[in-house]
C-alpha cells in the first residue's frame, strides 16, 4: 500500500510483499518494535486462515435438515459437521483468540499487536475494503480475514489479473462451455422462472415470451433479483421472502476506471527514469491510509449521507502486468474507493455532476501523493452504487450481493435454513456471490475506453507476484 502524508515531512512508504525480511525492514521505519511481532502476527493469522479456508468450499451444516428432515436425511447431514470439526482442531487452545479476531473490531485485535498507526491502517484497509464498515465496527475482522485468505498457484495470500482484461474470463469461460456442448446466448433477458403446478422448475421465460425448458436452473443474480424479481412469489414462503427482502446490502464502493498516458509517480516513491513499471505500481496501493482515524472519519461522512471529504482509495495498475491493455506508454487505472453511500442527503442524487464532484475529489486526493496525475488522464469511468446496481445487477452497489457480516455468512447465507445454493422452490439454485460458498473476490468488469483504443484477448490469464501493498505516509 502506497500512503504519504500532506505536510513538510519527508513521504515514506510501507512496502509489504513476500519476503519476510524485507517486511520487518519496512515496518521497522516507523516501529522496531512492530517489525518483531510482525513475524508473530502473520503467523497467527495464517493459522486462522488455514482452519476456515476450507468452510469457505463446503457446504454449510444443512441446518433443515437437522430441524425438518427425516432420520435418513439429519444422519446425512452430520457430513456436513467435519470442516468445522476439522477448524477446531486446527485452533486448539486458541480458539478464543481467534474468535475476538471473527467478531471484534479490527481495530482493538491490531491494537494489541502493534503501535505504529501506518502499519495498523494499512492491515485494517482489508477490513473495510468493499464493506459499509469502519476498523470500530464489530465484526470487521472476518473481513479483514476473507480478504487475505486463498491463493494463487500454491502461493498463500496471492491475487491474480485476468490477461487481456477481465472480458478475456467472460470469454474463456464461454469457451470451456460450448466446448462442452453448452449454447449461450446473450442480450436475450430473463423475466421470471417458469414453474410447474406441482411447484417445480421448468426453466425460464424470456422478456420476449420465449420460453427456455430445463429441470434445473442456476442463478447467478443476487438473491434479491432472484427471488424478489424473477421468481413467481406464490411458490415462495412468505417468511423467506421477508427475509430476502430485509438482507443488508449497503456498499460503500464507487468504482472509477482511468485511461493514463503515463504511470503515477508517487513522491514517495519516484518513477524510474526510463518510465517502466516498479514493484509498487505492479501491487494494490492504498491512499489516504496514514492512520485508522482516518479511516474512521471517511466512513462517518458516510453515515451523514456523505461521500467521504478524504476518500478511502485502493489503486492498481493491470497494464504494469500486463501491456496488452493499453498502447505503449499508456496505462490503465482501476479505483476502488469508498466511502459513497447509495442515498445522498439534503435531497441529491448521483447525477453528473455529484458523479463528477466525487471524481474530481478522488483526483485531488492522488494528485497530492503523485503530481501530475491529473495531467495524465485521457479518460475516466465512474461508477457509484446505484450505477453498479443498475449495469452490473449488484443490490446497492454491493459487490458480494449482500454484506459479508456474520449475519449473513456460512449457514445464515443469504438467509438461515436456505444456505448454500439450495432454496424452498424444487429445481432453482443460486451459484453466485450471494451464497455460500462465497468467491473471494467479484470485480466490475473493465471497459475499455475509447480514447485508449484497448483491446481486449483472448486469453485466459496470468498470475501476479503477490506484492500486496504500498503504504506512503
Amino acid at each position: 500500500m502506497l500512503e504519504e502524508s500532506m505536510g513538510s515531512k519527508v513521504p515514506r512508504s510501507l512496502l509489504l510483499g513476500t519476503d519476510m525480511a524485507e517486511n520487518q525492514k519496512q515496518i521497522a521505519q516507523f516501529s522496531r518494535k512492530d517489525a518483531q511481532a510482525f513475524p508473530k502476527y502473520e503467523a497467527f493469522m495464517n493459522r486462522l486462515a488455514l482452519a476456515i479456508d476450507p468452510l469457505l468450499d463446503a457446504a454449510p451444516v444443512d441446518m433443515e435438515a437437522f430441524q425438518r428432515g427425516s432420520l435418513w436425511q439429519r444422519l446425512r447431514s452430520l457430513s456436513t459437521l467435519k470442516p468445522l470439526l476439522q477448524a477446531g482442531r486446527i485452533l486448539g487452545a486458541q480458539l478464543p483468540q481467534y474468535y475476538q479476531v471473527l467478531t471484534a473490531p479490527i481495530i482493538k485485535v491490531l491494537d494489541q499487536w502493534f503501535e505504529s498507526e501506518p502499519l495498523k491502517a494499512t492491515l485494517a484497509t482489508d477490513a473495510v475494503i468493499g464493506a459499509m464498515t469502519s476498523p470500530h465496527t464489530p465484526g470487521s475482522g472476518y473481513v479483514l480475514l476473507h480478504h487475505v485468505m486463498g491463493g494463487l498457484e500454491g502461493m498463500q495470500g496471492a491475487w491474480g489479473y485476468v490477461q487481456g482484461g477481465m472480458g478475456a474470463l467472460s470469454d474463456a469461460i464461454t469457451s470451456s462451455a460450448t466446448a462442452h456442448g453448452a449454447s449461450i446466448f446473450t442480450e436475450k433477458a430473463v423475466a421470471k422462472v417458469l414453474v410447474s403446478s406441482e411447484g417445480r422448475v421448468q426453466g425460464v421465460v424470456l422478456q420476449d415470451g420465449s420460453e427456455v425448458r430445463s429441470k434445473v436452473v442456476l442463478s447467478n443474480a443476487s438473491p434479491q433479483v432472484t427471488f424478489l424479481k424473477l421468481t413467481p412469489q406464490e411458490w415462495l414462503p412468505k417468511e423467506f421472502v421477508e427475509r430476502i427482502s430485509r438482507l443488508d446490502t449497503k456498499s460503500p464502493v464507487t468504482k472509477i476506471n482511468v485511461a493514463v498516458d503515463r504511470l503515477p509517480d508517487f513522491l514517495a516513491a519516484p518513477n524510474a527514469p526510463g518510465g517502466q513499471p516498479l514493484p509498487h505500481h505492479q501491487c494494490s496501493i492504498h491512499l489516504n491510509c496514514e492512520d485508522t482515524l482516518l479511516l474512521h472519519q471517511a466512513f462517518e461522512d458516510a453515515m451523514d449521507g456523505l461521500p467521504s471529504h478524504r476518500p478511502m482509495i485502493e489503486l492498481c495498475i493491470p497494464s504494469s502486468l500486463d501491456p496488452t491493455l493499453a498502447p505503449p506508454g499508456c496505462h490503465v487505472v482501476s479505483l476502488f474507493t469508498q466511502y459513497t453511500p447509495y442515498s445522498l442527503a439534503r435531497g441529491k442524487v448521483w447525477d453528473e455532476q455529484e458523479r463528477n464532484a466525487y471524481a474530481d475529489k478522488v483526483f485531488d486526493c492522488i494528485e497530492a501523493y503523485a503530481p501530475g496525475f491529473k495531467g495524465s488522464v485521457v479518460g475516466r469511468d465512474i461508477l457509484t452504487p446505484p450505477d453498479l446496481e443498475r449495469i452490473f445487477g449488484l443490490p446497492g452497489g454491493n459487490i458480494f450481493h449482500c454484506a459479508m457480516t456474520l449475519d449473513q455468512l456460512y449457514f445464515a447465507r443469504p438467509t438461515p435454513l436456505h444456505s448454500g445454493y439450495r432454496c424452498p422452490l424444487r429445481g432453482l439454485y443460486l451459484c453466485g456471490s450471494g451464497t455460500h460458498p462465497v468467491p473471494f473476490q467479484e470485480e466490475v468488469s473493465w471497459e475499455p475506453l475509447d480514447a485508449m483504443q484497448l483491446m481486449l484477448s483472448s486469453e485466459t490469464s496470468r498470475a501476479c507476484d503477490p506484492e500486496p501493498t504500498l503504504t506512503q505516509e
